[in-house]
C-alpha cells in the first residue's frame, strides 16, 4: 500500500512553504501597485520637468568649460594682463604717518579697489587694513591700543571734524596715526556711528579737496574723494611733500585710463547730475534723504 507522504513533512517544510506563499503574495501586490502608478496620471510638476528636459535637452549635452581664474600680481593685486606696477612707486615711499584702513567687507569684492594700490606703494607696516563692519577693543586689542593713542586721527568729515591743514605738526620723529573709513559713503557713515571705538580719536577733515580723479565710480559730490585720495592728500599734508600725493594718485590716473580705453563711461557725481538735470533713478521718499539731494543742488554742505 502506498504511503502519503505529505503527512510526514517536518516543521522546516512548512516554513518554507509558508514563506513561498508570502513572497508569492508579496511580489503579486508589488506588480499591481506598479501597474497602478504607471497607469496613474503625470502630476503637474512631473509633466513641468518632462517638458523642460525635452527643451533643453540638447543644452544639457554640452560640454562645459572649466574657467580659470585669472593669475593676479602678488603687489598690485591686479589681474597679470592689466598689472599697474609699472605705475607704482618705484620703492615704497618712506613715510612716517602710518595708516589704518579699516574696510567695509563689501569692499573686498569690488574689481576696481583703491586699497591694494595704496598698500603697494607704501612700506610694511605703514599700511594696515582691517575687513569688518563692528569693532570693539575685546576683538580688536590692536585698534583700540591705536584709537586710544592721543596721535591718532580719523580722518572723516562733519560739523566735529577739524581741518587736518591746521593740525599742529608734531615734533620730528613722532610717528602719528591716521584712521580711515574704506567703503561707499552710506557705508562708511554706518562704520563710523556704531563704532565708539572711531569717536576716540581726534575728527580731522581736508579744509580743500579737488575734483576726485576716479572717474569711473560715481561720487555723492564732486568734492568726495576714493580711500586713495583721501590717504594721499593726508600723507601729502602730514608728511609736508606734495610730490608722494602725486605718486600715489599716478596708478590711479592708470588705471581709470585703462578702463575707458576697454568701454567704461565717465562717471558724474549725484550733485552734477541733479544739477544737470540727468539724475534718471527714482526719487527717494524719505524725508530726510529729500532734503540731502536739496542740498546737494544748492551746493550747501552736507
Amino acid at each position: 500500500m502506498r504511503r502519503r507522504t505529505d503527512c510526514f513533512r517536518t516543521p522546516g517544510d512548512m516554513d518554507s512553504q509558508s514563506r513561498n506563499i508570502c513572497d508569492s503574495s508579496v511580489s503579486e501586490q508589488n506588480s499591481t501597485n506598479n501597474r497602478a502608478e504607471s497607469e496613474r496620471p503625470p502630476s503637474s510638476e512631473e509633466q513641468e520637468r518632462e517638458e523642460t528636459s525635452d527643451e533643453f535637452g540638447d543644452l544639457f549635452e554640452l560640454p562645459v568649460e572649466i574657467t580659470e581664474r585669472r593669475p593676479t600680481c602678488l603687489r598690485c593685486g591686479r589681474p597679470q594682463k592689466v598689472c599697474l606696477c609699472p605705475f607704482l612707486p618705484a620703492r615704497p615711499l618712506e613715510v612716517n604717518t602710518r595708516l589704518y584702513i579699516v574696510q567695509h567687507p563689501a569692499e573686498e569684492s569690488r574689481a576696481l579697489r583703491t586699497v591694494p594700490l595704496l598698500a603697494a606703494s607704501l612700506p610694511p607696516g605703514k599700511c594696515t587694513v582691517l575687513v569688518g563692519r563692528r569693532f570693539s577693543e575685546e576683538r580688536n586689542p590692536e585698534l583700540g591700543a591705536v584709537c586710544r593713542n592721543p596721535a591718532t586721527l580719523i580722518l572723516y568729515p562733519g560739523p566735529d571734524a577739524v581741518n587736518l591743514e591746521d593740525v599742529e605738526t608734531d615734533p620730528l620723529g613722532t610717528t602719528r596715526t591716521v584712521v580711515i573709513i574704506d567703503g561707499t559713503w552710506s557705508q562708511a557713515k554706518d562704520m563710523f556711528h556704531r563704532n565708539a571705538l572711531f569717536r576716540m580719536p581726534k575728527q580731522v577733515q581736508l579744509k580743500s579737496s579737488p575734483f576726485s580723479q576716479y572717474v569711473i565710480r560715481t561720487q555723492p559730490t564732486n568734492m568726495c574723494l576714493s580711500t586713495l585720495e583721501c590717504a594721499a592728500a593726508a600723507l601729502a599734508i602730514m608728511e609736508k611733500n606734495q610730490a608722494i600725493k602725486e605718486q600715489l594718485l599716478r596708478p590711479l590716473r592708470a588705471l581709470c585710463a585703462f578702463q575707458l580705453q576697454h568701454g567704461a563711461q565717465v562717471h558724474d557725481s549725484k550733485e552734477q547730475l541733479l544739477r544737470t538735470g540727468r539724475y534718471d533713478k527714482p526719487m527717494p521718499k524719505n524725508k530726510r534723504k529729500i532734503k540731502r539731494m536739496e542740498r546737494l543742488i544748492s551746493s550747501q554742505n552736507i
